[in-house]
């Protein structure tokens, strides 16, 4: 663990995406491709792309970010080499023994991540992922679920979703807010460019949810989120705060306007659907 927090160090103000996916998928599959042209397009952008520094997915992923905007984190597995080509011997690369230290290093970072269709290891990624957002255990951000043009795979998944757990009560509605699923690389960048267009970032201060965000709400704008969102509100309403005294003393982010709310500790699907709110604002 401490080799592997000296190796995100240096790349701490860079923003970064994970990309989950199957160590088995072949490079003259579709999968490989969209993954390969994701990462592309978003070091392009400006991103850097964390991986499991597997093959399949992980290699694709790597190949389209190239090995400057690439980070590593493989699993010392019986059965596997080791790294990838594109990323063996890099700095930027730090392989783990266990997969829950794995799994921490990539999420902890990540301000988006991207799923593509993958076996149990995928689906285990994926579903703690998205239980850790559900739980607050990690702040909301971007997770898109992505298929290849025709490839139902996502699609499937999100059914089970809908019509066996929430059918079941077994989790709420909302929920499915806390993914998105399209099977275009086009539209994977712009989700996750989109849900920081306005928005910049959440801390919580006490039980005080602070959002800060770079174009504050106009006196109808907060009408309008209150009347939308104000249900997770577990006291008083979502109201324009200053820097809290945290804040001030952390030099967190000073310069950004701020909303918050007293929050119910509960409906982060509900705080994502806020968020894109948050983004129309103009």
């Amino acid at each position: 663990m401490r080799e592997a927090y000296s190796v995100f160090a240096p790349y701490k103000d860079e923003p970064k995406v994970s990309i989950f996916g199957s160590a088995r998928t072949k490079p003259d599959d579709p999968l490989y491709a969209q993954a390969r042209d994701l990462a592309a397009a978003l070091a392009e952008r400006g991103w850097m792309t964390v991986t499991g520094a597997g093959p399949g997915i992980m290699q694709a992923g790597m190949e389209g970010a190239g090995r400057e905007r690439s980070i590593g984190v493989s699993i010392r597995l019986p059965f596997e080499s080791g790294a990838n080509s594109i990323i063996a011997g890099d700095e930027k690369h730090v392989a783990m023994k266990y997969f829950f230290t794995r799994k921490l290093m990539l999420v902890k970072e990540s301000q988006a991540f991207v799923c593509l269709p993958g076996g149990f290891g995928t689906l285990d990624e994926t579903f703690e992922l998205l239980t850790l957002i559900q739980t607050g255990k990690s702040l909301p951000v971007p997770v898109v679920l992505l298929d290849a043009p025709g490839d139902p795979y996502w699609e499937q998944v999100d059914q089970f979703v809908r019509e066996q757990l929430i059918e079941r009560g077994l989790v709420s509605p909302g929920d499915t807010g806390l993914y998105q699923i399209t099977d275009s690389c086009e539209q994977a960048c712009a989700l996750i460019e989109e849900f920081y267009v306005n928005y910049r970032s959440l801390r919580f201060v006490g039980d005080l949810m602070v959002l800060r965000v770079r174009q504050g709400p106009t006196d109808e704008q907060l009408v309008l989120l209150n009347e939308h969102f104000g249900h997770l509100c577990a006291t008083g309403a979502i109201e324009r705060i200053e820097p809290t005294r945290v804040e001030r003393r952390d030099d967190d982010h000073l310069e950004l306007d701020r909303v918050a709310l007293d929050f119910t500790k509960h409906g982060y699907g509900d705080v994502i659907a806020m968020i894109n709110e948050i983004n129309t604002w103009r």
